[in-house]
This record gives C-alpha cells, sequence and structure tokens, in this order.
C-alpha cells in the first residue's frame, strides 16, 4: 500500500505509534553517554532526488544538535522495508553502536503501512537505537 491509495488512519493507531517512537527515542537519548550520533535516512521513487527530504531530516538534526554519522537512501520506492538495502544497513550499525538512531524525514520513510512500522519500530528497538521523524507519524 501506499500513501497516495491509504486510507485514512484511527488516530489512536497515529497517536500510539507516535508515542511508542518517542518514547524509545528518549529512552536512547537519556542512555547515551557523549554526543547522539544518528545516521539521516529517506526512501525515493527511482527519478525521486533524495536531498529535499534528506535537508528536512538535517534540518532536525541540527536543531537538536545531534551528530550526523551517515546520509543515505534507498531508491526503491514504497516496498517492505526488509527489502531495502540501506535501511538494513544501517540496523546493522544501530547494533554495532555506531549510530544511536535513524533520523528520517517522515513515516513514509520506514512504511505507510501501520503493521510494518511498528514491526520496524521493534527492530530499530531491539538493535538498541531509535527513529526519529522530521515530521509526526500524522503528517505523511
Amino acid at each position: 500500500m501506499n500513501a497516495a491509495t491509504a486510507l485514512p488512519r484511527p488516530r489512536s493507531a497515529q497517536s500510539h505509534l507516535g508515542a511508542l517512537r518517542r518514547t524509545q527515542l528518549e529512552t536512547v537519548l537519556r542512555d547515551i553517554a557523549g554526543e547522539p550520533r544518528f545516521a539521516l535516512y529517506v526512501l525515493v521513487g527511482p527519478r525521486q532526488d533524495p536531498a529535499p527530504r534528506l535537508a528536512a531530516a538535517q534540518a532536525l538534526a541540527t536543531r537538536h544538535g545531534w551528530t550526523v554519522a551517515d546520509r543515505t537512501f534507498d531508491l526503491t520506492g514504497p516496498t517492505h522495508p526488509a527489502t531495502r538495502p540501506q535501511l538494513a544497513r544501517l540496523l546493522g550499525a544501530a547494533r554495532r553502536r555506531e549510530i544511536h538512531g535513524i533520523l528520517a524525514a517522515s513515516q513514509i520513510d520506514i512504511s505507510d503501512d501501520d503493521r510494518e512500522y511498528a514491526a520496524m519500530l521493534a527492530q530499530i528497538r531491539d538493535a538498541g537505537a531509535a527513529l526519529a521523524l522530521a515530521r509526526e507519524e500524522n503528517v505523511l
């Protein structure tokens, strides 16, 4: 499913996912010794320029004073998150403690499907990291 064809989500699902993500982020940030290191990640289609979406993510890192350790994107368009090589690479970096989190422009960089998104939040948490978004879940 993609954002253009998705049905509006119940506000409670958006609120729950946002609260879950923010709690994970707060926990990771609280436990960091030193500067928080994030990787910027966005998802674009094969003919899309990732620069505007990466700039939105960079703006959030700059506002919070977070170190940007990596900048990357996948060109797959809205595919299942498990099929995206750059996202997988960042999860590996999180497991190795090279980064504390992934910073994306919005939820659609991870998934516009709430179940897939929740599963990715769990994978990111299990890797010892967090997800930060430049735009909240209810702003796709």
